[in-house]
């Protein structure tokens, strides 16, 4: 059996899967210690974490860290999103104990040096101040921030400048001791590994840790809104939202579909008609995201200021027609798209560990790649018509935009435009 699962005493998690003719590893462990946790005097504290992950632990220096994976032809990299943080590791067969001993090592023995705080602290502000100078990274912080307001989903990762500037050794080692227990953490590995010597290396690495109470977060609450940035920019940036399910919801691939058919490739409906039919932008695309308990659908785009307004008027007339046109063949055609990049995916290791850790995440089980696939068979075109009226009419709206906006619409006169 390629994969399985275990659990140590201390409620530990790990998910293993081999995949024959592999001379490679992926490997990670993935804590559930994200943006989300944080209070808000501790917003961007996960990600500076992160950071200070790779800076030293009490048996290895920032450079040991680094040569200890890369001697070995190794790669070693970590990301903090809203629900996770993840550190990972992708090496060769041979070297997988070394692998997962350097990531139990930051992850248990950081030293959290006071002067490499400074040093990651200045590396995070530029960080911030880089987000800030990217349009089309910041606008989607904004366009949270309206859909989530006053709220740990609705926050930056990253974290204001104010609260990075001011993060101490205590502050880092409380949200350790707070988030980083055995029962928060998920060890994922796929590729070239045995899973009787993943268990075994992870109870010498983790089983003597101390359970701790998890940590409930509050329940989300989408509530909308606009926030509109002038900036004499080159292109007028454009982020329209709208709540959708979470991905433990059962109509998550029917959102999915709806997002491909709207705007997931060059043949769906917003591509063709706003940039191939009427030239008004280069960028545009819908995708769906999901989190715990909620989720939203994006809809993004790049335009000038002047045809801005236009864009905006197609864009919801476009999501009016999905409601009442949306075809068979265009449905299948999502379906195939949706089912092809999961097969694609799972071709690679480290996109192989990915799933397999959110999906222990998520369910506390890894669900049967035929569960997903006969899932996504299952969406009818009937229910992507009434998701897309949904969508079209009652969905909760946030809007976002960025740049020269002066004559954007308001998010009241889309709303009106959905009315009509």
């Amino acid at each position: 059996m390629s994969l399985q699962h275990h659990r140590l005493s201390n409620g530990f998690r790990i998910v293993t899967e081999h995949m024959p003719g592999l001379a490679s590893a992926s490997i990670g462990v993935w804590v559930t210690a994200g943006a989300r946790h944080e209070t808000p005097k501790q917003n961007g504290i996960a990600h500076f974490l992160e950071h200070m992950a790779f800076k030293g632990t009490a048996k290895r220096t920032s450079l040991q860290i680094a040569e200890a994976i890369e001697d070995v032809g190794g790669y070693i990299n970590a990301y903090t999103s809203r629900e996770v943080t993840a550190y990972y590791v992708r090496v060769l067969e041979n070297d997988v104990a070394l692998g997962l001993d350097v990531i139990a090592d930051i992850l248990r023995n950081p030293i959290l040096d006071k002067n490499e705080i400074e040093v990651e602290r200045g590396v995070i502000l530029q960080e911030i101040g880089q987000a800030l100078d990217t349009p089309d990274d910041v606008i989607f912080d904004w366009l949270q921030e309206e859909a989530y307001p006053d709220q740990p989903l609705g926050r930056t990762i990253l974290g204001p400048q104010e609260r990075v500037s001011n993060f101490t050794r205590d502050d880092l080692s409380g949200f350790i001791s707070q988030h980083y227990g055995p029962e928060q953490m998920i060890l994922s590995a796929a590729g070239a590994v045995d899973h009787d010597e993943i268990v075994r290396l992870a109870e010498q690495l983790f089983g003597d840790m101390p359970a701790k109470p998890l940590f409930d977060v509050n329940a989300a609450r989408f509530a909308g809104g606009e926030v509109r940035h002038i900036k004499p920019l080159e292109q007028a940036h454009f982020a329209l939202g709208f709540e959708s399910p979470g991905y433990r919801a059962d109509d998550i691939y029917v959102a999915q579909i709806y997002a491909s058919v709207l705007g997931g490739g060059m043949s769906s409906r917003l591509f063709q008609e706003i940039r191939e039919n009427r030239g008004l932008c280069y960028t545009i695309f819908a995708q769906a995201g999901a989190y715990a308990d909620t989720g939203m659908t994006t809809i993004y785009a790049g335009t000038s200021g002047e045809q801005l307004p236009e864009l905006a008027g197609i864009t919801i007339d476009e999501m009016k027609r999905a409601a009442s046109d949306m075809t068979p063949a265009e449905v299948a055609r999502a379906r195939a798209q949706m089912k092809a990049g999961l097969l694609m995916g799972l071709e690679s290791p480290s996109n192989r560990a990915e799933r397999l850790a959110r999906l222990m995440q998520i369910w506390d089980r890894i669900p049967p790649l035929e569960e997903t696939i006969a899932q996504i068979d299952a969406v009818t075109t009937g229910d992507v018509r009434d998701f897309a009226q949904q969508m079209a009419s009652t969905a909760p709206a946030a809007l976002a935009l960025y740049g020269p906006v002066e004559s954007a619409p308001t998010l009241e006169a889309l709303q009106e435009r959905r009315a009509a």
